[in-house]
């Protein structure tokens, strides 16, 4: 985790490298139309849907990498990431299991263990978290938004190497002493789980938003 001040993340500094020109035939400035396709076509799929083969952890290195290059105004880093896998997602799902049933006294027999499957429905789950720092002079909105950058940043890139994902905010991420069975502290919030796996099924598009119903064009 990058160092933190008394309230959040340190200042990441200034780039390590100097701005390189661009010509015509660079990397850059290519036409892709394989990255176009898969974004045209992404789809959460459900649960059910994650083959519980693991992630190699090469894969799921560089799909975190790719994910931290969302933009950052400020390179304050205001998030961060708790990954779930293996014996892991058992382990967790027992303790919101045992602390859901402390709470619910009259739960049904049949839930008692609903959080353990949960969590053990895909190989990997990253918890989002977001940490804006309230002494930076960077908004507090724009730090959080931050964060729902850096998870969609993470399900393209996981959407490249050929898997498939699910972003969610249940209970377990939206309750603080839930959350802080996995780390989170009082000055975080949970942005999202965001599952991740193969998929074994290829869900229905949903209806997308048309166009004409959310861009206007500005012209003064």
């Amino acid at each position: 985790m990058p160092p933190m001040n008394h309230q959040g993340p340190a200042h990441h500094g200034t780039p390590a490298t100097a701005a390189a020109p661009i010509y015509d035939d660079s990397f850059e400035l290519q036409f892709s139309p394989n990255m176009l396709a898969k974004l045209e076509t992404r789809r959460s799929v459900p649960m059910r849907a994650f083959d519980p083969a693991p992630i190699p952890v090469d894969h799921l290195d560089r799909i975190l990498r790719i994910a931290a290059r969302a933009p950052d105004h400020g390179r304050l880093a205001p998030w961060r990431f708790i990954v779930i896998e293996g014996e892991a997602r058992r382990l967790s799902g027992e303790r919101f299991d045992a602390l859901y049933a402390a709470r619910t006294p009259d739960l049904d027999a049949s839930k008692q263990d609903m959080w353990t499957l949960y969590m053990m429905r895909s190989p990997v789950t990253v918890v989002l978290v977001s940490r804006p720092d309230p002494t930076s002079k960077i908004p507090e909105w724009d730090q959080i938004l931050g964060s729902g950058a850096v998870g969609m940043n993470l399900i393209h890139a996981a959407s490249a190497h050929g898997y498939a994902t699910q972003w969610l905010l249940k209970w377990p991420g939206r309750d603080a002493e839930a959350a802080a069975l996995l780390g989170v502290r009082e000055d975080e919030r949970v942005a999202g789980f965001i599952h991740l796996g193969r998929q074994t099924e290829r869900p229905a598009d949903r209806l997308r938003p048309d166009l004409e119903t959310i861009v206007t064009r500005w012209t003064g």
